[in-house]
């Protein structure tokens, strides 16, 4: 048969095709803005006569129904990064969540030491030769598709074509089932005038020519803003959103002056809305790849002036950085940003950089803190930390010892919070002297 035999072949309504879903089984969801809607609901349909089925991905944008406390012993979910629709679930003990690096997961997949029964993915519909793209998000999820024992694909013709090392073979496919609905999106962060307040401190620090690793948040869209006057920057980043159109049109982000995939923005997924999947759609500036290769801190080495910015949710003044919880509660997960650290303190001329605000709650809460939080987990290391930044400027940190960390850090903190500070870490070693007496 020829192509188009085998995809018709294939075909088969959402329902027919989860009816290969067996009870104690692992089931993969293709994540982000690729989420296969259907075909997950219609997983979820079939919640109450299922037990024991393992829901594996990364951080997904749709409701996560099978993470309800109605599905308790039916399905029971797993993920490698919680997103907002399953962290209560993970946080009342209904859900697992697996720390692992971005760049390490597929390992896992393709050594059999986390086996896929079945996969769900996103792609669009298959080009003249019937291979189909995987969209928003090539991420871990081609090596599942190549590794899962039986693969069920949407295909959507809203989905965008995207370039790379993106695509599947129908052949490849167990069953097919078409769709046409709008993808999940990732609507942008409002940030504050704190935010571009921060982010001035960080362009300053971007040279001409860098490449990027951009991310979501308020913060990198902040950052974004404030680089329209920079010239020749590139792209080499684990994601991207909405943030980077702008740049690419007015020509501020070109890629020339790369030292890997010149000329070529590499990524291996985006969250963002529909204007960026139209933008990304059959565009040949856009090259993604698996995660293993994106995020190899060794492969991101190889771009000279790589700048990561990457957020905490809070620093000691150590400089010890907790990115995925609060407390004992996890919050996010470990992702690439440990990835992207190494990688760019191995760039010649490279830039590391972790990026908070200095507070929290409304004010109330100082983000860089004597200790971290008991239970909290340290993302990366205080030997890994180079620069920290706040709206109150940067603190450099490689190569400087304790008591220089300590000072550097406070000096960023903000005003409210650095006499309690400089006492905590006097009464800790960190700094020498008596502490000082309120109000003096």
């Amino acid at each position: 048969m020829n192509w188009v035999d085998e995809y018709r072949s294939r075909l088969k309504t959402a329902d027919e095709a989860l009816a290969a879903v067996r009870s104690g089984q692992r089931v993969y969801v293709h994540q982000g803005c690729a989420e296969p809607e259907d075909l997950v609901k219609a997983l979820v349909r079939r919640g109450h006569e299922l037990w024991d089925v393992e829901v594996i991905h990364m951080a997904t944008m749709g409701s996560a129904e099978y993470a309800n406390p109605e599905f308790e012993g039916h399905f029971r979910h797993n993920t490698f990064f919680i997103g907002a629709n399953v962290r209560q679930a993970e946080q009342e003990g209904r859900a697992d969540y697996t720390p692992v690096f971005l760049h390490e997961i597929e390992r896992l997949f393709t050594s059999g030491a986390v086996p896929i029964d079945v996969a769900l993915v996103q792609c669009s519909p298959p080009d003249q030769y019937g291979y189909m793209s995987l969209g928003t998000g090539i991420d871990v999820t081609l090596t599942v598709a190549k590794c899962a024992q039986h693969l069920i694909v949407e295909v959507n013709d809203q989905c965008p074509r995207t370039l790379g090392d993106s695509f599947l073979h129908v052949t490849k496919a167990s069953s097919i089932v078409e769709v046409s609905h709008p993808l999940a999106e990732y609507k942008k962060a409002e940030g504050s005038e704190l935010h571009r307040t921060l982010a001035r401190h960080l362009a300053n620090l971007i040279p001409d020519g860098a490449t990027l690793q951009t991310g979501i948040g308020a913060i990198p869209d902040a950052v974004l803003l404030e680089l329209r006057n920079h010239k020749d920057l590139g792209i080499h980043t684990e994601m991207f959103s909405d943030g980077v159109i702008d740049l690419i049109q007015s020509g501020v982000i070109n890629n020339d002056k790369k030292t890997l995939h010149p000329h070529k923005v590499i990524a291996g997924f985006v969250l963002g809305t529909k204007p960026l999947f139209e933008f990304i759609h059959d565009n040949p500036i856009f090259e993604f790849h698996p995660t293993s290769y994106v995020n190899d801190p060794f492969v991101i080495a190889r771009n000279d002036r790589m700048v990561a910015i990457n957020s905490a949710i809070e620093v000691d003044l150590t400089g010890q950085v907790c990115a995925d919880s609060i407390g004992h509660l996890i919050y996010s997960g470990v992702g690439g940003q440990v990835d992207f650290i190494r990688g760019a303190s191995r760039s010649r001329g490279g830039l590391p950089i972790i990026a908070l605000l200095s507070t929290a709650q409304g004010g109330v809460v100082s983000r860089i803190t004597p200790q971290l939080k008991a239970g909290a987990g340290v993302v990366t290391t205080r030997a890994d930390v180079h620069y920290v930044a706040t709206e109150y400027g940067v603190a450099a940190l490689h190569g400087k010892s304790l008591r220089q960390r300590a000072e550097s850090l406070i000096q960023i903190a903000h005003p409210d919070f650095r006499e309690d500070l400089t006492n905590q870490a006097i009464r800790m070693g960190l700094l020498r002297g008596r502490p000082m007496l309120s109000g003096r």
